[in-house]
């Protein structure tokens, strides 16, 4: 539980990074419109957004990685941004059919950025805070 909790704060915390970076990324919040309230209902919805991206990574992306292993080897694993960039997309997508809004405005150049960023990031939180077995 403590492992999931971590991944869901480095995913926060990456996804947040990169909404700071690239213009295209947007995550708000559906309410809180006082200076505390918004502030936590951002780190509330940056929390949510980070959980729905460790899903959709969960889930999906193994399955996309299946199909795409060739793609991997003829691009020498450059295609892992595009595939993350696809997990944004995904992200985005489940996230506008709730309160919370997670929108990527153009999946070539706001997403593949993104996913730049997301996986620098996380790369770099996760040395920080490595794994702890449960």
């Amino acid at each position: 539980m403590r492992s999931f909790l971590i991944k869901v704060v480095v995913n926060a915390v990456a996804i947040w990074v990169a909404t700071l970076v690239v213009p295209g990324l947007t995550v708000q919040s559906g309410a809180g419109t006082g200076v505390g309230a918004g502030l936590g209902m951002q780190v509330v919805t940056f929390l949510v957004v980070g959980a729905i991206f460790g899903l959709v990574n969960a889930v999906v992306k193994p399955i996309v990685r299946f199909f795409a292993f060739p793609l991997y080897i003829l691009t020498l694993g450059l295609f892992a941004f595009v595939v993350n960039a696809f997990m944004l997309q995904i992200t985005s997508w489940v996230s506008e059919a709730t309160a919370l809004t997670f929108h990527v405005d153009e999946f070539f150049w706001d997403a593949i950025l993104g996913a730049v960023v997301v996986t620098f990031v996380s790369m770099v939180l996760h040395l920080v805070l490595p794994d702890s077995k449960d």
